[in-house]
């Protein structure tokens, strides 16, 4: 089996999780036996680009002509049995998806993000969600409020690219959705669910978990939508220490909040940007992994880490984080069901979770607001180590790279077994 694989890196400079996971990817893949044939382009190209190309920048989003002379090129060679695009901005564009589709190739789409309705991705814009193009012909309110790049120009730009491709979008054989959330955005935007897989990303299994340890651990980017505020909002409602030591991991705009939390209080920690023992190393001493977004996350991979790990997560009700810990299926209300009940002391009965708090098989997500963060803080600290052997589980049976890889496998066989492209 031939893939091509097809996916704009971003700058080097401004860490990605997409990068390492089209990576990642890329490597599971060759190991299980695919040929896979990397069509990639980097945004750090951009700087060294010739005066000509760099004056068709401003059209790349829409169409990139050499982008699809060389994708041309590849696709008459090597006859890939599928095509499998990632991030086409900005020197890939969309019209990948018609390149493909002229030589007869499906076209396979990973959805990292919302950029079919939404110019930033984000679905959040000035410290809240916002969707306010969805369902818009052309979106306004991106150009309006400068959602791309902080620039009229390109916002108007990027909303003119995604109206120009909604019909490209609608033609994609198959989507990847990496959790039922961006399966319900698919959805949303007129995708069929004929055309819908949930896969969600992995990564490498680090081998069996050290004993719970103790606290927890906020790990990421330090920037807005990742909740480190609420975060600290919630944290301080409870008293020095009694909740043992919380560290913060990571780097971005944000760092001023984390250093002073933990020169203002001995119980956090600010331990900078960690590599890959030192990620390793945090996670063996904390009993809890938070993923406080207050933007729709789509798929934060350090919940997989976490559970890899064998540390259950708290986080916020958002995007892909209940889908992750196991806890996106309704359930009884509050109070009546064996999920919706926290494990009391021996002899005590069952006590009601707190409101607007619930439990997954892998953690708890809550409310996006501090009183139903810092309600659940307690819980997961005296619940943790309960639930660490069920992160772990969660990761084997859902998120280890040979269950994901054979899942992959299977979505490119179904499309060349079905003999031709879907019909739109």
């Amino acid at each position: 089996m031939k893939i091509v694989v097809a996916h704009n890196r971003y700058r080097e400079a401004q860490p990605s999780g997409e990068n390492t996971i089209v990576d990642a990817e890329i490597a599971q893949l060759t190991a299980a036996g695919v040929e896979v044939l990397p069509f990639l382009r980097s945004s750090d190209e951009i700087p060294s680009m010739s005066k000509p190309a760099k004056a068709l920048l401003p059209i790349s989003p829409i169409w990139a002509p050499k982008a699809q002379h060389d994708l041309d090129r590849l696709l008459t060679e090597h006859r890939p049995d599928a095509l499998h695009l990632h991030n086409p901005y900005p020197l890939l564009s969309p019209w990948v998806v018609r390149t493909a589709h002229r030589r007869g190739v499906p076209v396979v789409q990973t959805v990292h993000n919302y950029r079919q309705v939404c110019s930033s991705g984000l679905y959040f814009r000035d410290g809240v969600i916002c969707q306010d193009c969805r369902g818009r012909a052309l979106g306004v309110p991106a150009i309006v409020h400068r959602c791309y790049r902080d620039s009229r120009a390109q916002s108007a730009l990027m909303a003119a690219t995604l109206a120009v491709h909604r019909p490209t979008w609608r033609s994609v054989d198959r989507y990847v959705a990496l959790t039922t959330a961006v399966a319900d955005h698919l959805r949303d935007y007129g995708i069929p669910d004929e055309r819908i897989v949930v896969k969600p990303n992995a990564v490498p299994d680090p081998g069996t978990p050290a004993p719970p340890g103790d606290g927890f651990l906020f790990m990421g980017r330090l920037s807005p939508e990742k909740g480190l505020d609420l975060l600290l909002t919630a944290w301080r409602r409870h008293p020095v220490g009694a909740l043992g030591p919380l560290r913060i991991a990571g780097d971005g705009e944000l760092r001023p909040l984390a250093e002073a939390a933990a020169a203002d209080r001995p119980d956090v920690r600010y331990l900078g940007q960690l590599d890959r023992p030192g990620v390793r190393a945090a996670l063996a001493e904390s009993a809890v992994v938070l993923a406080t977004s207050t933007w729709h996350d789509v798929l934060p991979t350090v919940i997989i880490e976490a559970l890899a790990a064998g540390r259950p997560v708290l986080g916020t009700a958002l995007g892909g984080i209940p889908y992750l810990v196991g806890a996106d299926t309704p359930r009884e209300p509050a109070g009546t069901g064996p999920a919706e009940v926290a494990t009391a002391a021996p002899g005590e009965g069952r006590v009601p979770l707190p409101t607007g708090v619930r439990r997954g098989e892998a953690g708890w997500v809550v409310a996006p607001e501090a009183d139903a963060l810092a309600a659940a803080l307690p819980l997961a600290s005296s619940e943790a180590a309960a639930l660490a052997g069920a992160a772990r589980s969660r990761y084997e049976r859902t998120f280890h790279p040979d269950v994901i890889t054979k899942r992959l496998i299977d979505v490119y066989t179904g499309l060349a077994g079905a003999g031709s492209r879907t019909s739109r």
